[in-house]
């Protein structure tokens, strides 16, 4: 079979019957019917939860276990490893070296097109090589079409050095689902514009990565309720929210929840212990590493019972 016989199996690559005349639409028209198309998005993304989940389990073993995860992509798909990266350090404290995202083409390809960095499987084998990669890591494929070069030959080589391997892909029966141990496969359906699977499929990843490394993040204990309590304080919005956050959980007033803060270097988890229980900063930080950083499990630890009998403010 040809490459052209190859891409027109692939539903990402199909024509949309609903959107063929979008070209004599009006503005307005046309922001519609990209809107009706994105609705859909949403509900391929809840049929693949359970796979989700699988993925979401093995990325947790992975990180629990000393090892790390890697998101593997070209083009759009790379770029939304990279953002989601990017994202978790700021957000929930990660290691950088724990989560680790490679884009076919380096950091050029992340402001535009790397000319042939993805079509060859040796670069995706001799990346992941380079890493050493083991079977304490996961390595997470993202690729719309499901036949990119760079990724197969990544998972190809991921597997064989008995890592857990994961595809992301908009296509049924995709090729890099045969290195995979995990699937992950909304069918969004065909593009808006043929073949431009920055629209629907992209969306679906960045979807798919968000709630894979969210949840991920809570069962790592970085999240106390729905407060990002591991969040890295760098610049003044985000101390900001930091004294919001502890001000919300401990009761306290602003004057309070900063000047305990800066007591901590802005460790929100130590403040808020030091509030709720009453004790000093080393007992909130002998706490803390006794639970394994889990704040919930460290409250318990310090104070007359489990905190999560105690209700929580909203």
């Amino acid at each position: 079979m040809n490459r052209i016989e190859d891409l027109e199996k692939l539903i990402s690559e199909q024509r949309n019957v609903k959107t063929v005349d979008i070209d004599r639409l009006s503005m307005e028209e046309i922001l519609r019917v990209i809107n009706e198309e994105d609705k859909k998005v949403a509900y391929a993304v809840e049929r693949e939860i359970p796979n989700i989940a699988k993925a979401a389990h093995a990325y947790l073993r992975s990180l629990k276990n000393g090892g790390r995860v890697f998101y593997v992509g070209a083009g759009t798909s790379g770029r939304m490893g990279v953002i989601d990266r990017a994202e978790l350090i700021s957000t929930f404290k990660m290691d950088p070296k724990a989560i680790i995202p490679i884009l076919a083409g380096g950091v050029k390809a992340m402001y535009g097109p790397s000319e042939m960095a993805e079509d060859k499987e040796e670069n995706g084998r001799r990346v992941i090589s380079k890493y050493r990669v083991d079977e304490r890591d996961s390595v997470v494929g993202i690729s719309a079409s499901g036949r990119t070069p760079y990724v197969v030959g990544a998972l190809k080589e991921a597997k064989r050095r008995g890592a857990t391997t994961i595809a992301i892909t908009v296509n049924p029966d995709a090729e890099i689902s045969r290195y995979a141990d995990i699937v992950i496969c909304p069918l969004v359906g065909p593009e808006v514009i043929a073949g431009s699977t920055r629209m629907k499929a992209g969306t679906a990843q960045k979807m798919i990565l968000t709630m894979l490394s969210t949840a991920v993040m809570v069962k790592l204990g970085r999240v106390y309720s729905n407060l990002m309590v591991s969040l890295l304080p760098i610049s003044s919005k985000l101390r900001e929210r930091a004294r919001r956050i502890v001000m919300t959980e401990a009761g306290v007033d602003y004057e309070t929840a900063a000047k305990t803060l800066e007591e901590t270097g802005y460790d929100i988890k130590a403040a808020i212990i030091m509030l709720k229980a009453k004790v000093d900063y080393g007992k909130a930080l002998k706490a803390l590493r006794e639970a394994e950083g889990n704040l919930e499990k460290a409250l318990n630890l310090v104070s007359d019972g489990p905190s999560s009998s105690k209700p929580r403010r909203g």
